[in-house]
């Protein structure tokens, strides 16, 4: 009799195993459409179709010329997309566990805008964190066009 309650005990974890790693195949009522051809998500990197995960519609990659990820750690994403309009950009950042990922606008002149990708870690005494890696798409507004200014990332962490 007891080896009946350890072969469920078993089943339940191989079920449980078996289904975190399956993806949805379907898309719920009301979802976005899927991105517009001109954006391409980075391959390394699954997305979901429609998410807030994809850049808005209308938004081209940045050329890697115009992009020194020099400051960020080597394995980070360089995703950089820019609007139609030019006004706003946005980043594959990266965040787990307790961590948030943000960017803001440090330095914006004529010639580079320097934005920093910010994880900032939960201090919070007593709070379980999961050990998962998220790649959010973040953005932020520029007071001018980006035109052809050179965009410079910098990786940023903190404990909040």
């Amino acid at each position: 009799m007891r080896w009946n309650g350890l072969l469920a005990g078993i089943g339940i974890v191989l079920v449980t195993a078996t289904a975190c790693g399956q993806r949805p195949e379907t898309v719920s009522p009301g979802a976005a459409p899927a991105p517009p051809a001109s954006v391409t998500p980075s391959p390394a990197l699954p997305v979901q179709p429609g998410s807030a995960q994809t850049p808005p519609a209308g938004s081209a990659v940045v050329p890697p010329a115009q992009v020194d990820a020099s400051k960020l750690p080597q394995d980070y994403s360089h995703e950089v997309y820019v609007t139609a309009d030019g006004k706003a950009l946005y980043f594959r950042a990266e965040e787990g566990g307790c961590g948030r990922a943000t960017a803001e606008v440090q330095q914006e002149n004529a010639q580079q805008i320097v934005v920093n990708l910010r994880e900032t870690q939960s201090t919070m005494q007593g709070r379980m964190c999961t050990m998962d890696i998220r790649y959010p798409l973040v953005s932020v507004p520029l007071s001018e066009p980006l035109g052809q200014r050179k965009v410079i990332l910098v990786s940023l962490k903190q404990n909040r």
